[in-house]
């Protein structure tokens, strides 16, 4: 099912303005338009299809419960990529369309609110990003414990790679996670270096370099 103003009324990340400006258009979308009426690229679109069936409140709770998301912020971004041409996005055909290209999306949404799904995505992707990186960067986790959370985030972000309908050997899925795992270490050391360069040792007011502060952190971590 599409998303209603109930729904999202009681989402603490949704706010007014999204509510307000994203509603789909009026239109009796469930039957659809004849499929020899569809665009080619609409007739021949392929992603979602592993959610055949799936209703919107079910796609949504799972999105809500593992990340900042709605499944209409979700579907529309991905449309938006993927019907992006030389002079935009093709946001009108899109909204015409919305019914046809994912499976639990029931109603057609004007070009507006498409650009609006579409902002929201990016404003909580930008939100989160920085949420993320300020937790990595500023000492509050070990090593450890970040291999272990980019570990399940990017199990979750696998698992919608796929339900989008990408095909992922496990060889790539390793290669991706070790890859991963490598530039959150480098993150780690070079915030490591930026909190401490030039900076005085709270117990002797002894100057301390970069080196000696990591030391110094890795040492009081293991008591």
């Amino acid at each position: 099912m599409d998303p209603e103003d109930s729904e999202d009324a009681a989402s603490a990340s949704d706010s007014a303005e999204s509510d307000a400006t994203a509603e789909p258009a009026q239109s009796d979308a469930a039957a659809g338009p004849p499929e020899s009426d569809l665009p080619p690229d609409v007739r021949k679109y392929e992603r979602f299809k592993k959610v055949d069936g799936a209703q919107y409140d079910r796609v949504n709770e799972f999105l809500r419960d593992r990340t900042y998301i709605t499944a209409r912020e979700w579907a529309i971004a991905r449309l938006c990529a993927d019907f992006r041409t030389e002079t935009g996005v093709e946001m009108t055909k899109i909204g015409e369309n919305l019914p046809e290209l994912v499976p639990f999306m029931t109603d057609t949404y004007t070009p507006q609110a498409v650009n609006q799904a579409r902002s929201s995505f990016e404003d909580k992707v930008r939100q989160a990003g920085a949420t993320f990186l300020y937790g990595a960067m500023s000492g509050f986790f070990t090593a450890e414990e970040l291999d272990d959370m980019m570990y399940e985030v990017t199990e979750v972000a696998k698992f919608l790679l796929e339900v989008e309908g990408v095909d992922l050997s496990v060889e790539e899925e390793l290669e991706a996670e070790d890859r991963i795992s490598g530039v959150m270490r480098e993150v780690r050391s070079a915030s490591e270096q930026l909190r401490h360069d030039e900076l005085a040792c709270p117990n002797c007011g002894h100057e301390m370099e970069a080196s000696e502060a990591e030391t110094v952190d890795t040492a009081e971590g293991d008591d």
